[in-house]
């Protein structure tokens, strides 16, 4: 019987990856905290806490949408020769290729 193919799962996501989109996130938190004391009067104060909900309901679908599919496309699946190993030797990391990167 054959033996099952053996696959290698490196995750190459890095924090300068996501930084913008943390930088536009807190852009919009800024923004709607604005809108809010904008809004902020006696009479008004429900509708400033309305606005601050409204926009941080409707902007966290995007930013959970922009960092899943930033995760997604830093995720590497390669194939492994007969005789690699994943397990890590003395504390290093495990012999990997390198990966080319073409423009």
């Amino acid at each position: 019987m054959n033996k099952m193919q053996k696959y290698r799962f490196v995750c190459t996501l890095s924090f300068g990856d996501i930084y913008g989109q943390i930088i536009v996130w807190l852009i919009v938190i800024f923004i709607s905290l604005a809108s809010a004391l904008a809004l902020w009067s006696t009479t008004r104060q429900i509708y400033a806490l309305m606005t601050v909900g409204l926009i941080l309901v409707l902007s966290l679908p995007f930013l959970l949408f922009a960092f899943v599919t930033t995760l997604f496309n830093h995720i590497e699946v390669s194939a492994m020769d007969i005789g690699d190993t994943t397990e890590t030797v003395g504390g290093s990391l495990p012999n990997q290729k390198p990966v080319e990167v073409t423009s």
